[in-house]
C-alpha cells in the first residue's frame, strides 16, 4: 500500500523493545510506518489509511482493529 505521509517523527528500530515487531516500512525511506505489541491486541500504523490510490486499500487495518475490540 502507498499512503500519504507528511510526518517528521518517525520510530527508530534500535530504540524498540523486544515486545514490538515492526509491521510496515515506507518504500520511500525505509522509516518504520506500522508495529505490533507481542501478545498483546495492540497495533500501530503512522500514515493516512484513507489516502490515494484506493479506499479499500488499508482495509485490513480496519478489520484487525474492530476483530480486537470484539
Amino acid at each position: 500500500m502507498i499512503t500519504s505521509q507528511n510526518h517528521g517523527f518517525a520510530v527508530a528500530e534500535s530504540n524498540m523493545p523486544d515486545t514490538l515487531e515492526v509491521t510496515h516500512r515506507s518504500l520511500f525511506d525505509n522509516s518504520i510506518q506500522g508495529v505490533k505489541v507481542l501478545g498483546k491486541p495492540a497495533f500501530s500504523f503512522q500514515g493516512h489509511p484513507e489516502a490515494s490510490p484506493g479506499p479499500h486499500d488499508v482495509s485490513g487495518l480496519f478489520d484487525t482493529f474492530i476483530k480486537e475490540m470484539q
